[in-house]
C-alpha cells in the first residue's frame, strides 16, 4: 500500500461507547455515513470483547457492502484479518506499524498515531501508509489524552514525513479547515460526528463540503 494511499479530506471514527451512550445503532450510523459519501472509517471500541467487535465488524461490512467506503480497525491487526477490513490503525502502545504491517499483510492499510515530533520521525521511516498527529485541540474523547499539540504541532509533523498526514483530537467544523490550511491531509472526527438537530448525515456531507 506504500506510496499509493491517499487519505479522504474526512477520516471518520465510529466509537463503540459513543453510540451505546447516544443509543444509536451501529447499522443505523453506518447507513447515514454511506448515504453521505464517507470513503474511510475506523471502528474503535476500546472495551469489548473480541466476540463482541467481531460482531460489530460484521455489522459494518455488511451494511457498507458496495459502497466505495474502506474499512479500518483501531489497535487490533488480528481482528482486522479476522474481519477482513481494508486495514488497521494503531498507537504508541499498541504493536508497532512493522509488526502490524506482519500480521496484516504488504496490502492492507496500516496507520499509527503520534504525538510528538520525535514520534513522527520513527513513523515516518516505519511501514505505516499514514501517520496520526494529535491531540491538535483538547478533547474529551479519550480519558488521559496526550499534550495538545495545536495547529503548530500538525505544521511541525507535515515537515516531518511525507506520508499522507491525519489530524485528529477535538476537531470540528468550525476549525475543520484551519487543521487543513496548517497541512493535514485529513481530519479524524469521532464526537463531532454527532449533534443534537442533525442526522449523522448532514453533519459528514457539511464535513465534507466545508474540507473541499
Amino acid at each position: 500500500m506504500q506510496n499509493q494511499f491517499m487519505l479522504p479530506r474526512l477520516y471518520a471514527i465510529v466509537d463503540a461507547e459513543a453510540l451505546a451512550t447516544r443509543n444509536i445503532s451501529l447499522a443505523a450510523f453506518a447507513r447515514e455515513f454511506c448515504a453521505a459519501g464517507v470513503t474511510l472509517l475506523q471502528y474503535r471500541d476500546k472495551n469489548g470483547s473480541p466476540q463482541e467487535i467481531l460482531r460489530a465488524t460484521a455489522i459494518l461490512r455488511e451494511t457498507m457492502s458496495g459502497s466505495k467506503c474502506r474499512l479500518i480497525m483501531n489497535d487490533r491487526a488480528d481482528l482486522a484479518l479476522l474481519a477482513n477490513f481494508d486495514g488497521v490503525h494503531v498507537g504508541q502502545g499498541d504493536l508497532s506499524p512493522t509488526d502490524a504491517r506482519r500480521v496484516v499483510g504488504p496490502a492492507r492499510i496500516v496507520g499509527v498515531s503520534t504525538h510528538t515530533p520525535e514520534q513522527a520521525r520513527i513513523a515516518d521511516q516505519s511501514s505505516a501508509d499514514y501517520i496520526a498527529i494529535g491531540p491538535v485541540f483538547a478533547t474529551g474523547t479519550k480519558l488521559n489524552p496526550e499534550p495538545v499539540v495545536g495547529l503548530e504541532g500538525v505544521r511541525r509533523a507535515r515537515t516531518l514525513t511525507r506520508k499522507p498526514l491525519v489530524a485528529i483530537g477535538g476537531i470540528t467544523r468550525a476549525n475543520a479547515r484551519s487543521v487543513i490550511e496548517a497541512g493535514a491531509d485529513s481530519i479524524a472526527v469521532i464526537s463531532s460526528l454527532f449533534a443534537a438537530d442533525e442526522s449523522p448525515a448532514q453533519v459528514a456531507r457539511d464535513f465534507l463540503a466545508r474540507l473541499r
